[in-house]
């Protein structure tokens, strides 16, 4: 393809050239910015697994609350991501106060930009130490609206996204969860959205308040991204290629749509692959069956890989159990092929559900739900095979 740019981001987070299957839970989210202080959206979780979409959502939702005036703190939920916050809203009102040529923030009644507006930070090390997330995210919001009221703005608000949630920074998480709260109760015009994977948040979920009083996030909108319809998935690999000026043989995009299994990172691997390989502008049967399969390696590398490095291992064997039926597999055959009874193959069964795994696929029965995992686990077993018998 010469020079041309690839239109498709076959990176792990990376915002696709056409977000498709996600358009209701874009709107529901704009509707909450809209609707004003209070409303549920306005505080959501978005679960599911890696390159199911999660940080591509965070950053559509972040575009529109930008497009509506609000400010965006994006951060990721690692060690010390709630001071990193708190350095962030500083600095935001130390920029405010620039910009607008105030005064000196202060805590002693100090007014701020002549508007009336009184905050609680200050430059003394001493009374900074104490002036927490809270305090900060207060005063800014706060700024945030009597600069509306004061030149006839808009109202707006802040928006916080947080990638990659996860149970190990429960304190933390805790933090955040306190403070968005009081801000709601306070009608503040706040928004907080989080994701993560199923194994990472299903802890902060459990019913037992005792070990994990998260209660925020069990309130939360939450939203599981499901595999994105077939029609959908042929959009989203014909669209960029259309723009740019390429066609797919009708054959040929069905194959590759089919491939894709609605997951969301899988159009973006074949599409990106199909555009390097397009002859003449045209993507034959021939050149989507090359693209898919060089798609399958950097799957495998990329989700693959490190959702099994996730898991325990009798975890893994139940899956490798699975891998030995073409379609969905029964539990009791998963049970006989591990040699354990029926209840506590039942109890591995749960927790890959819950991991976001595998799928209930009728009674008694389950499936993959990451695509080409049985073909990748298939693999698996012929080259330890391969390697046993050598």
């Amino acid at each position: 393809m010469g020079s041309s740019k690839n239109p498709f981001t076959a990176t792990l987070g990376a915002t696709p050239p056409l977000l498709v299957g996600r358009q209701q839970e874009v709107a529901d989210f704009e509707l909450a910015l809209d609707s004003g202080p209070g409303s549920h959206e306005r505080v959501s979780l978005i679960v599911g697994a890696r390159g199911s979409g999660k940080t591509v959502m965070l950053d559509r939702f972040a575009l529109s609350a930008q497009q509506r005036g609000w400010l965006v703190f994006t951060e990721t939920a690692t060690s010390g991501f709630t001071e990193r916050l708190k350095r962030r809203v500083v600095r935001e009102l130390q920029r405010e106060e620039k910009e607008l040529g105030g005064k000196t923030l202060t805590s002693f009644g100090i007014e701020f930009f002549s508007l009336g507006l009184y905050l609680t930070w200050d430059t003394n090390p001493n009374i900074r130490d104490t002036y927490d997330l809270r305090d900060a995210l207060t005063d800014l919001l706060q700024l945030q609206t009597v600069k509306a009221e004061q030149f006839n703005l808009e109202p707006s608000g802040v928006l916080i996204t947080l990638d990659e949630l996860h149970h190990r920074r429960n304190n933390e998480v805790i933090e955040l969860g306190a403070i968005t709260q009081h801000l709601v109760r306070e009608d503040r015009e706040i928004a907080v959205v989080m994701a993560g994977i199923p194994s990472a948040i299903k802890p902060l979920l459990a019913a037992d308040r005792g070990k994990n009083p998260v209660t925020f996030l069990r309130r939360a909108n939450l939203i599981e991204l499901e595999p994105i319809p077939q029609q959908e998935v042929m959009a989203g690999l014909q669209q960029p290629m259309q723009e740019a000026g390429i066609v797919w043989d009708s054959q040929a995009l069905q194959y590759a749509a089919a491939e894709c299994g609605g997951y969301p990172f899988m159009i973006q691997l074949i599409g990106s692959q199909a555009f390097r390989t397009a002859n003449a502008k045209h993507v034959t049967m021939q050149l989507a069956e090359t693209a898919v399969a060089t798609a399958k390696r950097r799957l495998n590398k990329l989700v693959h890989e490190p959702s099994l490095a996730d898991l325990s291992d009798v975890d893994r064997a139940f899956l490798q159990a699975m891998a030995h039926d073409n379609g969905p597999s029964k539990i009791s055959d998963i049970a006989n092929r591990l040699g354990q009874s029926p209840q506590y193959t039942n109890n591995y069964r749960k927790r890959l559900i819950d991991a976001e795994m595998i799928l209930t696929a009728g009674s008694g029965k389950v499936t993959f739900a990451l695509p080409h995992l049985r073909e990748y686990l298939r693999e698996l077993q012929q080259a330890e095979h391969s390697a046993y018998n050598f």
